[in-house]
């Protein structure tokens, strides 16, 4: 079933009687008291999101607010359009950003930052949203400028013309706002509600509120009708909301409340991009972060590069903000105090890497090899769902030369970091290239045998590849098992030659369980590219009798 029209919408709701909610102040809290919702949500038989058909190349909305790390994200995520199918790229807020709603309303939360660190600064009008702020605009500008080199090396890119009809206002007046529609909400509605059945990923860089406002309008409009049992579930199969936390508490609030079957993934970091990523990186990823690296691949790298935001790059996002104090240069954390700065991260060298703690949310969507936006937790760039039991324990030093010269064991490499990074630097590369002889491109990796494989204890398995690269260079694959990815707990025999590998699986692997093996195939170049072959060995019940879901 199609969506209806914003006018039936308020037809359907104004003839059952249920309530808008009109006041910001109250919107929160009045959740809890929309007509016939509760917690328990007598939605019958709604099975959670598994198995839905999946698309060529993954729906993406992308929902972001100002924050100087929501840019650096979306401009790398504008490299990787030809991966993904984008639906629309919202404008949102958070507890971080929001616009206000320009008639003078003061508003709080009491969780906002605005209250945090010894702060009370608001009631406000806005919080950090500059007059005219357009940074997703900006972002595309910069795309349209680049768009003539980077389609000469993929012809997927999309028109910029294109790319602009997909941006969309989101709910920006207030954090946590789910008020009123919008067209950034009413575009997440009719996504959710159209025919097409492939998962659709919902990407929450900022807050959740356009997404919580269009599962609301939803929710008014159906529940209560004999409608409702069969939209609920449709709409819980197909969201898949990834989120870079509850950045205005609608998640938690609203969605896993009253949608409690959609699937919600909280981004992982095991290509760390987080604030503070430099100082949580070891010796052997911490280049990638530097301000060599930094200037020398990404901000000097075009329009797009340029707008890349660094430590002590001279820019703010709001005159006067405060809390970003990450464009100034020369000065301590004491001294940046005594100006008014609220310093809530360590101060790092000129030119380093700052943020891009969005991206994780996008990162398994990309077409590397990895399958990672498949269903069932193959994990990718992005990690992997549900989360792995142990976290890396987070790490904070405002002492950077010493931080790294310490031992390399302080943290353990990531296995993706550099890859990724480079992977982002060749595709800046591809922006100022005109010529597709004068960049790096992916070698081609195609497996012998399915990636998906039954296999029962102490077997010996076969797998091999094939490789070729279109710029003619030499393409090394190596293999290696992901143990993190897999559910049998340990080490297993895996013995290489080339292309081609053998994996002895344990005589203790117990039915069920899965082995993931990868193969990684990088070229021989400055900025080596990257392409992964994911094969997972799922141990069967009986030999050859185990169809279920990978992981």
């Amino acid at each position: 079933m199609t969506g209806t029209s914003h006018t039936d919408r308020e037809a359907m709701a104004a003839k059952r009687g249920n309530m808008k909610l009109t006041n910001p102040l109250m919107a929160t809290a009045a959740l809890l008291m929309v007509p016939g919702c509760t917690a328990a949500m007598d939605q019958g038989d709604a099975p959670a999101s598994e198995g839905e058909a999946q698309g060529p190349k993954p729906r993406v909305v992308v929902t972001t607010d100002p924050e100087l790390d929501d840019l650096n994200s979306l401009i790398r995520y504008l490299l990787y359009l030809p991966d993904v199918e984008t639906e629309a790229i919202v404008y949102a807020s958070s507890q971080y950003h929001w616009r206000g709603d320009g008639e003078g309303t003061q508003w709080f939360m009491p969780y906002g930052e605005y209250r945090r660190f010894g702060l009370e600064l608001c009631p406000c009008t806005s919080w950090r949203w500059a007059e005219g702020e357009q940074f997703i605009d900006d972002a595309i500008d910069a795309y349209a400028e680049s768009y003539p080199n980077l389609v000469v090396h993929d012809a997927e890119y999309p028109a910029p013309q294109d790319v602009r009809a997909l941006v969309k206002w989101g709910n920006v007046s207030f954090d946590g706002d789910l008020s009123s529609d919008t067209e950034g909400s009413d575009a997440i509605r009719a996504l959710l509600l159209d025919d097409d059945p492939a998962p659709l990923h919902l990407h929450v860089f900022g807050g959740g509120n356009t997404i919580a406002r269009a599962l609301l309008s939803i929710q008014e409009d159906y529940r209560g009708t004999d409608e409702w049992p069969e939209i609920y579930t449709k709409v819980a199969r197909k969201a898949i909301i990834r989120a870079s936390g509850d950045q205005d508490f609608t998640i938690g609030a609203y969605i896993e409340k009253f949608w409690p079957d959609i699937e919600i993934r909280d981004a992982v970091d095991p290509v760390p991009l987080s604030y503070n990523a430099y100082a949580r990186v070891s010796l052997e990823d911490a280049v990638y972060y530097g301000p060599e690296w930094t200037r020398e691949n990404i901000t000097s790298q075009g329009p797009l590069g340029a707008l890349y935001r660094t430590w002590g790059d001279g820019r703010q996002m709001v005159p006067g903000d405060r809390t970003d104090y990450f464009g100034e240069t020369g000065k301590t954390a004491d001294e940046l105090r005594a100006e008014g700065f609220t310093v809530w991260a360590p101060v790092q060298p000129q030119g380093t890497f700052i943020s891009e703690g969005d991206t994780p949310t996008y990162l398994n969507l990309i077409a590397n090899g990895l399958r990672g936006y498949q269903q069932g937790g193959l994990g990718g760039w992005g990690g992997f769902f549900p989360l792995p039991a142990v976290r890396e324990e987070y790490i904070s030093n405002t002492d950077f030369a010493a931080l790294l010269q310490e031992s390399p064991e302080r943290l353990k490499t990531h296995p993706f970091a550099a890859a990724a990074q480079n992977d982002f630097a060749a595709r800046l590369r591809w922006s100022v290239t005109s010529d597709y002889a004068d960049a790096n491109h992916h070698p081609v990796l195609a497996p012998g045998q399915p990636f998906d494989r039954s296999v029962t204890p102490g077997e010996t398995v076969s797998l091999d590849v094939a490789v070729s690269d279109p710029d003619g260079d030499p393409v090394e694959v190596d293999w290696w098992q992901w143990e993190d990815a897999g559910t049998y707990l340990g080490p297993v025999t895996l013995a290489t030659d080339g292309t081609a590998a053998t994996v002895t699986i344990p005589e203790d692997a117990a039915p069920g369980e899965t082995i993931h093996v990868i193969a990684e195939a990088s070229d021989d170049r400055e900025l080596e590219l990257t392409t992964y072959g994911h094969f997972v060995l799922r141990v069967a019940q009986e030999p050859g009798t185990d169809r279920r879901p990978l992981r």
